[in-house]
C-alpha cells in the first residue's frame, strides 16, 4: 500500500529539490558587490528616522479598511451578475443582504471621517 505513494514522494523531493536549488542559485552566481546603501535599512518607501514603536494615524487603517471593502464587493458581485439570470429571487435577496453588510461597513467609516481626505 505504501508503494503507490513512492510517485508522490519523488514528486515532492524533486520539487522541494528545485526550489532550493533556485533560491540557492542567486546567492552562488549574483553579483557580490555590497555597499552602504545596498545594506542600509529601507521598508515602505520610506527611510528609517523614527521609532519603531511611533504611532500611525487612523487614516491608515481607514484606508485599508476601503480598499479591502470595495475588493471584497467586486469579487462576490461579479459571479453573482454572470449567474443572475440563474440564481433567481433567492440569489437576488443573497446579494441584497450582502450589499446591506457591506453598507454597514461604509457608515462606520463615514461615521469615523474616512472619507474625508484632508
Amino acid at each position: 500500500m505504501l508503494t503507490d505513494y513512492i510517485p508522490v514522494a519523488i514528486m515532492m523531493i524533486f520539487g522541494i529539490g528545485f526550489a532550493v536549488v533556485l533560491t540557492k542559485a542567486s546567492e552562488w552566481f549574483g553579483p557580490k558587490n555590497p555597499n552602504d546603501v545596498k545594506l542600509s535599512i529601507y521598508e515602505s518607501g520610506m527611510e528609517p528616522i523614527r521609532s519603531a514603536r511611533e504611532r500611525i494615524s487612523i487614516k491608515y487603517y481607514m484606508v485599508a479598511m476601503l480598499f479591502i471593502l470595495f475588493d471584497i464587493e467586486v469579487v462576490f458581485m461579479y459571479p453573482w451578475a454572470v449567474n443572475f439570470r440563474s440564481l433567481g429571487w433567492f440569489g437576488f435577496i443573497e446579494m441584497v443582504i450582502f450589499i446591506l453588510i457591506l453598507m454597514i461597513g461604509f457608515l462606520y467609516l463615514w461615521k469615523k471621517g474616512a472619507f474625508e481626505w484632508d
